[in-house]
C-alpha cells in the first residue's frame, strides 16, 4: 500500500528489463560478492521510461539494492606496497623516544604542512558571519601575494607546537634552519642541559630520508652550532599520518582557518597563534623571510665526510649525526 492509500502499480517485466539495462554498467570484485554500477539512477529512469516502464528513482534505488548494489564512496584502506620492516620501524621509533625521554633529552616531531596561496582566495570550510566573504573566482598563483610554507616542530614531551611560516621554497636548508632556531630558543628554554636531540620525520619532503642536503646541514647548523648529538628516525613511506605533529597540531590549525581567506601573512600567523587544542595548548608562529634556493647539490665527498652513524635497525631511516668538532 502506498503512502497515499493507493495500491502500487505492478510491472512484471520491470526487474528483468532493469537487470538487462544495468548489466553492461556493472563491475565487481572477483574475490568477493561486492558489485558496483558506473551509471546514475537518473539515467536508468530515463532509459526505462523510453521502454514504457515508468518508475521513480527511489524505487529503482530499492530494486538495485535488492540485487546487492549500494551507494558507496571511495575508501582508501590500502597502504600501498607492503614494507616488511614497517612495524619494526614503528617499534624502534617508540623505543628511541622512550630512551631519550628517560634521559630527559628533547624529542621533536617535524613536518611541512600543506602550502597555502596567500591572497583573496577561497579557503575551504565555513565560518559564522552575517555575510559571506567575497573572494576571487580563480585561485591563480600570479594573483597571490605569496605562498605560505608552514614548517611545524612539535615538542612531544611538553606537548608544545611551533610553526615557522616560510615565504620561499620548502627546502632541506629551510627545514634545518627552522630546527636550529627552535633549538636556540625553545630547546634552550625547556631543556637547558640537553646534549642529544631526537627528530621524528617523514621519509619524504624537505626532511626526507634520502635528502643529501638534509643530512649535510643537520651537523653544520644543529649539531655544531647547538652542541647536540642529533638522532633522526624517519617514519615508513606512506605513514605520515602517524607523525605526531600531523594529528596533534596541523589538524587543529586546519580547523582554525577553515573558511577564512588567507589574505595576508599576518592572517596566516594570527590563525596559527589563535589555534588551541582540547587540552588548552596554543601554537607559536614565526615568519621566515629568508629566500631559499632550490636545486642545491651535495657531492659524494661531502657525504663521506659526515659524522653519520647508521643504526643497526633500518639504517636508511635511523641514523645519528654528531658535531664535526667532537
Amino acid at each position: 500500500m502506498a503512502a497515499d492509500g493507493r495500491k502500487p502499480k505492478k510491472d512484471p517485466a520491470l526487474i528483468e528489463v532493469l537487470l538487462d539495462l544495468v548489466e553492461p554498467h556493472a563491475a565487481g570484485d572477483p574475490m568477493s560478492t561486492q558489485k558496483w554500477l558506473n551509471c546514475r539512477l537518473k539515467d536508468i529512469r530515463q532509459a526505462l521510461a523510453q521502454g514504457d516502464h515508468e518508475v521513480s528513482e527511489p524505487v529503482i534505488s530499492r530494486l538495485v539494492a535488492a540485487q546487492g548494489d549500494s551507494l558507496q564512496a571511495n575508501v582508501k584502506p590500502a597502504a600501498g606496497t607492503h614494507q616488511p620492516e614497517r612495524d619494526l620501524q614503528f617499534q624502534y621509533i617508540r623505543a628511541q623516544q622512550r630512551q631519550h625521554q628517560m634521559r630527559q633529552q628533547p624529542v621533536i616531531s617535524v613536518d611541512t604542512k600543506k602550502k597555502e596561496l596567500v591572497g583573496n582566495f577561497k579557503n575551504t570550510g565555513r565560518i559564522w558571519c552575517r555575510t559571506p566573504e567575497v573572494v576571487d573566482v580563480h585561485d591563480f598563483p600570479h594573483d597571490a601575494i605569496g605562498r605560505a610554507v608552514p614548517y611545524g616542530i612539535y615538542d612531544v614531551t611538553f606537548n608544545c607546537g611551533t610553526v615557522y611560516v616560510g615565504q620561499s621554497a620548502d627546502t632541506p636548508t629551510c627545514a634545518v634552519d627552522n630546527i636550529r632556531q627552535w633549538c636556540a630558543t625553545e630547546l634552550a628554554e625547556r631543556f637547558p642541559q640537553a646534549t642529544c636531540l631526537l627528530i621524528q620525520a617523514d621519509s619524504g619532503g624537505s626532511n626526507g630520508a634520502r635528502s643529501r642536503v638534509w643530512r649535510r646541514q643537520l651537523p653544520v647548523d644543529v649539531a655544531d652550532r647547538c652542541g647536540l648529538c642529533v638522532t633522526v628516525c624517519h617514519y615508513p613511506t606512506g605513514t605520515s599520518k602517524w607523525n605526531p605533529i600531523e594529528h596533534r597540531r596541523f589538524s587543529e590549525i586546519s580547523k582554525t582557518w577553515a573558511g577564512v581567506p588567507l589574505r595576508s601573512f599576518e592572517v596566516v600567523l594570527h590563525s596559527i597563534r589563535t589555534t588551541t587544542t582540547q587540552t588548552g595548548r596554543s601554537v607559536r608562529a614565526h615568519l621566515v623571510p629568508t629566500h631559499y634556493p632550490t636545486g642545491v647539490k651535495v657531492s659524494d665527498e661531502d657525504i663521506a665526510a659526515l659524522q653519520c652513524q647508521p643504526h643497526a635497525i633500518c639504517p636508511q631511516c635511523n641514523y645519528t649525526l654528531t658535531a664535526r668538532t667532537a
